[in-house]
Formats: C-alpha cells, structure tokens, sequence
C-alpha cells in the first residue's frame, strides 16, 4: 500500500504561483507514473499533468499547458507541481495518484491522496 499526501494548497491571488507537493510514503517501486488531478467545482476529476519515475516523460492538460509544471525527487519520493499564473478557474481540490499505466483518466491510477483546496478568487 502506497500513502499519498498533499501539501501546499492555498488561498492565491489571480497571476500568483503556487507549489504543490505530493509525498509517498514508501518506495514506489511498484509504480511508474505520478500524476496531478484536479475537480473543479461541479465537475468531476480532470487531468493535470503525469510523469514517469524513470524519466522525463510528462504530459499536461491542455487547460494549464504552459502554465504548469510537474517534477519529481525520486530520492525523497515526491512529486511536485509548479503552478503559475493561476487563474479563477484554476480554483479547485488538487490530488495526487500513482499508478503503472501512462494515462489521463483517474481510473487509471490505483493510489490516491486527499487532496488539497487551491483558491484563486475572481
């Protein structure tokens, strides 16, 4: 069983940054892929960005392209994800999940966090 926090969620004005960060709490040897989803009010979970453990490989959603930026520290087994240039829209809960299997749909991943609330207010 793999435990996934989240931690860096916040109140952030329009155009400010904030930094995510996702926490494993042991090894993930037995996953490949670290990803960010978000649900956003009255909407069901949308992808963010994903990334392999192994190398580089990242994918983003295309509503944060450009703005958002997901890393990874696999000595510290964590994830992080640079946002920048938030947006209202952007205001949502935050979770990270890990899985073995490239994908955008949160089916896709067996483990997940709790998430953590980003606010941009209008």
């Amino acid at each position: 069983q793999v435990e996934l926090v989240e931690s860096g969620g916040g109140l952030v004005q329009a155009g400010g940054s904030l930094r995510l960060s996702c926490a494993a709490s042991q090894s993930t040897w037995r996953t490949t892929v670290m990803a960010w989803f978000r649900r956003l009010p009255g909407k069901d979970r949308e992808f963010v960005a994903h990334i392999t453990w192994s190398g580089d490989h990242e994918i983003y959603g295309d509503s944060v392209k450009g703005r958002f930026t997901i890393s990874k520290d696999a000595a510290k087994n964590t994830v992080y994800l640079q946002m920048n240039s938030l947006k209202p829209e952007d205001t949502g809960v935050y979770y990270c999940a890990s899985g073995s299997q490239l994908g955008s749909l949160p089916q896709q991943y067996y483990y997940w966090g709790p998430g953590t609330q980003v606010t941009v207010p209008s």
